[in-house]
């Protein structure tokens, strides 16, 4: 009977032997238990006494887990505590080493010491080091640890006591010099002035309501009927009320005979006497409602799992070992959901329609919103919100610089980069010039310097207007007249001349021959002879248009060259780890 088998589990061979054993124990045919101290074990004593928890559990019959376990009692004095305050010893006269940086006490350190911090510890000045603690081992015993006032003084008490005495005292003073300024002889007077000395409307401050407002809560108290009892005042005897008269009794809802049963002498009407009436609406559900609420039925599923387990050969009881049964039920409910999960897939392996088992979320299926919108046939919003566009997490229509579009607006096919299409610049964040820096990338463009070099004198020769003629807005034809006069043959120095166009062409592909061969005047040519220099050559007007074009596009691409290098320079490197170091000797 009391066999702390543990958790293992039995074979059937070996219940029904226990079981015969423990019958006959019990008729007395077989001789009882005994456990480790040769003590016999009785074994009408109940399986969930007798039997060992599983952290308590030895292997063998005992009943050692029902008793108190014995200790020293000669240690458990309330009055044994530690003593506050007590120092081992004089004081140190220097700093010893790995004592407490503060006050130079060797049993704590610097986090935990209670002394005033100084401004330089005992460490470093080596004065007014603090004696040392002394360290007590205060073994407590069972009483002595649970009790709230262990090691409290009394006579702390003694200290609050005459704090209020000394106060009622001097309270107690000030209203006799009150009363002996009246000079009426007045009672009213007399006792008005007394609630005065105790706060507003004859409240007392400190110490709650006055005399005579407790004479009459004594005075009316005892009349006074309490909810849920009531008082004889002449007998003195509590009788004690199960509910409140206002309530409607449980036999009053419903005088059906054939409805509910009421048990009068429990008071107790387990069923619902109205039993068409929803729960949520019904006034009196039944006492068996509660039963089926909260973790009861939890409960009842772990109850019944112990009964089918024990029925079945195991060592299970929730009296007597409720972690082991617990643990088991979870154990149980895991490979039942396992098992439940395995025939699933195999039933849908073999038979398949595991797309039927798939629908949609429940959010999409009941989807619902108050807005309420209404579309033409061709898709136009006629009547509520119009969709908004997915926007980018990225800035969009932000200008900056006076630009009108945004960078890469537009693209230059001449240099395939991209730029503004306000005014055609293709540096990035550089300020906006509008149509006036559309028409001097136009003027500058190697095209329009070569059309502009091979219109003749005509473009050139044309005097200049005076400025007193000149229209106050710059107009299209004064821009390109300005660009005509920048990048013509006169600004670079060559004067009126007249340029065949097929002589230019040539000397033009004589002068990329001549770079792409890399032959200079005094190299050696391809038979190893030396090329005389033509002193008498003379210099065409094609070669000096030829050398005027190759110089516009030079300064044109050192100039872009140079926007470009310093660009770069001035641009700040971000990804650069070293961008903001300043050496301090530098600096």
């Amino acid at each position: 009977m009391a066999s702390a088998s543990g958790t293992g589990k039995l074979s059937r061979e070996e219940f029904r032997r226990q079981r015969d054993l423990d019958a006959a124990r019990k008729a007395g045919t077989a001789p009882a238990a005994v456990d480790e101290e040769g003590k016999p074990i009785n074994p009408h004593i109940p399986q969930y006494i007798a039997q060992a928890p599983w952290y308590l559990d030895t292997g063998a019959p005992s009943l050692s887990h029902q008793r108190i376990p014995e200790y020293d009692r000669s240690a458990d004095k309330l009055d044994n505590w530690y003593d506050r305050g007590a120092k081992a010893g004089p004081a140190a006269k220097k700093y010893r080493k790995g004592a407490c940086e503060n006050c130079g006490a060797l049993t704590h350190k610097k986090q935990d010491c209670l002394e005033r911090p100084r401004k330089r510890g005992a460490r470093y000045t080596g004065k007014d080091i603090v004696a040392d603690d002394v360290i007590q081992d205060v073994a407590t015993g069972y009483d002595a640890k649970r009790d709230r006032w262990n090691g409290y003084d009394p006579s702390e008490h003694k200290k609050i006591y005459a704090e209020y005495a000394a106060i009622e005292a001097a309270r107690q003073k000030l209203r006799e010099e009150e009363i002996d300024k009246q000079v009426t002889t007045d009672l009213a007077a007399v006792r008005k002035v007394a609630k005065a000395g105790k706060g507003e409307g004859g409240k007392d401050d400190d110490f709650g309501s006055s005399d005579e407002e407790d004479e009459d809560a004594d005075k009316y108290a005892e009349s006074a009927d309490a909810v849920g009892q009531k008082l004889d005042t002449k007998t003195r005897i509590t009788v004690r009320n199960l509910r409140i008269r206002e309530d409607t009794a449980k036999y009053l809802i419903n005088l059906d005979p054939s409805s509910a049963y009421y048990d009068p002498k429990t008071r107790s009407m387990r069923d619902n006497p109205v039993k068409d009436t929803a729960a949520e609406d019904a006034q009196f559900t039944g006492e068996n409602f509660l039963k089926y609420t909260g973790e009861a039925p939890d409960m009842q599923q772990l109850q019944l799992f112990a009964w089918n387990a024990a029925a079945r050969g195991n060592d299970v009881h929730m009296n007597a070992n409720p972690t082991q049964g617990q643990l088991l039920h979870q154990e149980y409910l895991k490979k039942k959901e396992q098992l439940k999960e395995s025939t699933k897939v195999s039933i849908l392996a073999k038979y398949g329609g595991e797309e039927y088992l798939e629908k949609a979320p429940k959010e999409l299926l009941q989807g619902q919103t108050e807005e309420y919108t209404e579309f033409s046939r061709t898709g136009q919003v006629i009547k509520g919100k119009e969709h908004v566009a997915v926007r980018s997490k990225y800035p969009e229509d932000v200008y900056v610089n006076n630009h009108t579009a945004v960078w890469g607006s537009w693209y230059d096919t001449s240099t395939g980069e991209w730029g503004y299409a306000c005014c055609r610049s293709t540096v990035h964040i550089s300020y906006c010039t509008g149509e006036a820096g559309i028409e001097a990338a136009r003027a500058s463009s190697a095209q329009n310097l070569l059309a502009s070099s091979s219109a003749g004198p005509s473009s050139s020769a044309q005097p200049e207007a005076p400025k007193a003629e000149r229209p106050s807005s710059v107009t299209t034809d004064d821009r390109k007249k300005k660009a005509d006069e920048l990048f013509s043959k006169r600004r670079l120095g060559e004067g009126e001349v007249k340029i065949d166009e097929n002589r230019l062409a040539a000397a033009l592909r004589e002068e990329r021959d001549r770079k792409r061969k890399g032959r200079a005047e005094d190299e050696e040519d391809e038979w190893g002879k030396k090329r005389k220099k033509a002193e008498t050559a003379e210099v065409t007007e094609e070669d000096l248009g030829a050398y005027a074009w190759a110089l516009t596009l030079i300064v044109l691409a050192d100039q872009r060259i140079v926007h470009v290098e310093a660009y770069r320079m001035t641009r700040r490197m971000t990804e650069d780890p070293m961008a903001n170091y300043v050496d301090a000797e530098d600096s």
